[in-house]
């Protein structure tokens, strides 16, 4: 059913206009250089996409664009996600899913709920879509851990197919992966991390650096999945420098630079975000002119 989610997907940046709105011939450059890249699938609507400054009106009109430009090409996968409960399943019940093999859901955040409420608030997500959920942990972002514990109790549920784990400590990667039902996916929510979670057994990666760069990073965890490690980790480190460069000053600031050094789009932002340094501009710069 979820299979299409061991890979490399992509969570998409939206790129915008020097006036902030939506740049459409950017994003259509965007997910024609991912889909000739060999991603296995996009991610609409995501943390990457600034999302939480996008209007309801600007969300339906993004999400009509990715559709017609896909053009059935690859899965897609949105992300719908906050921390109130209710909000979410109305956003459920208001949106054609029809175009969606999954929906990417984060831990509710900054309302720092215990584990029994981050599992009743999945729970009710997990009632009421009809299609998978993927469930999204985040600590960095949303402040609250979901723990190993809490994630395998949630993989006993129908409809939630797997994790996009993106928590720095290892072991609870290692945790789940360990423990989980024979069809959970685990899928990593780090760039740094992905291959390391591949060789221990996980599914993949939700990338952002992989829309900068999808040749190389779709073949990198293909040779991980396959188990050919050591080709694999030569790609990892080949990208390590660029790795650190797209999250040095914050994402989606970093990945964006890296676009429009690729000439896919320009690096406007949303406030309170703001483009890189010229510092950090000229590494990557240089980087993708050695690469």
């Amino acid at each position: 059913m979820s299979s299409f989610l061991r890979g490399t997907g992509v969570a998409l940046a939206t790129p915008f206009n020097k006036d902030g709105s939506i740049d459409y011939s950017g994003v259509t450059s965007l997910v024609n250089f991912c889909s000739k890249g060999g991603v296995s699938y996009l991610v609409l609507l995501g943390t990457t996409a600034e999302s939480v400054t996008l209007s309801k009106q600007e969300k339906r009109d993004l999400v009509a664009h990715i559709v017609k430009v896909n053009d059935n090409r690859l899965p897609l996968v949105i992300g719908i996600g906050g921390n109130n409960t209710a909000a979410i399943l109305q956003e459920i019940q208001e949106t054609d899913l029809s175009y969606f093999e999954a929906i990417l859901s984060v831990v509710p955040m900054y309302s720092k709920p215990s584990q029994e409420g981050i599992y009743a608030h999945y729970k009710k997500i997990n009632d009421t879509v009809p299609i998978p959920v993927l469930l999204y942990n985040v600590p960095s972002r949303t402040g609250t851990n979901m723990t190993a514990e809490t994630t395998l109790r949630l993989a006993q549920l129908n409809n939630i197919v797997g994790i996009k784990e993106a928590v720095s400590d290892f072991t609870q990667v290692l945790k789940i992966i360990k423990d989980r039902p024979k069809d959970f996916l685990v899928i990593s929510g780090d760039d740094t991390l992905a291959l390391p979670a591949v060789a221990a057994g996980g599914d993949g990666v939700i990338s952002v650096i992989g829309q900068g760069f999808p040749q190389e990073f779709t073949k990198m965890i293909r040779l991980g999945l396959a188990g050919d490690t050591e080709q694999a980790f030569k790609i990892l480190y080949k990208l390590l420098p660029i790795l650190e460069y797209a999250f040095e000053e914050g994402n989606p600031a970093g990945i964006k630079n890296i676009l429009k050094a690729r000439g896919i789009c320009e690096d406007h932002l949303r406030l309170p975000l703001v483009p890189v340094s010229k510092s950090l501009a000229k590494n990557i710069d240089k980087f993708i002119q050695d690469l």
